[in-house]
């Protein structure tokens, strides 16, 4: 019994891993990310601007990031503002996605 949970553990681990990559594999989300290592708390609008989107396209992005635990927000008058969740999967992908270059 103790080898099946054990390993249900590791397959739920797995999957959250999983889910992660898959988030972070993304194009945009990788300029998204870049931008965040680089800025204390921009503005969805201050991001959407740096990595030549739209406000609801970047928005969009932000919000998957966010549920999946990637982001913190803080309301700022009328804006949404962002900023990285510092743990150690986010400090190895700043490694791994922050040399590539963007507009």
């Amino acid at each position: 019994m103790v080898n099946k949970i054990k390993s249900i553990s590791n397959e739920q681990a797995l999957l959250k891993k999983a889910r992660l990559f898959a988030i972070v594999g993304d194009d945009t989300r990788i300029k998204i990310l870049c931008f965040l290592f680089e800025s204390k708390e921009p503005c969805v609008s201050e991001i959407s601007s740096k990595i030549d989107a739209t406000i609801a396209n970047t928005s969009h992005h932000l919000q998957l990031m966010h549920r999946e635990g990637l982001l913190a927000t803080e309301r700022k008058g009328n804006n949404i503002c962002y900023k990285l969740v510092k743990n150690e999967f986010t400090k190895e992908l700043k490694k791994i996605i922050c040399d590539v270059e963007f507009k």
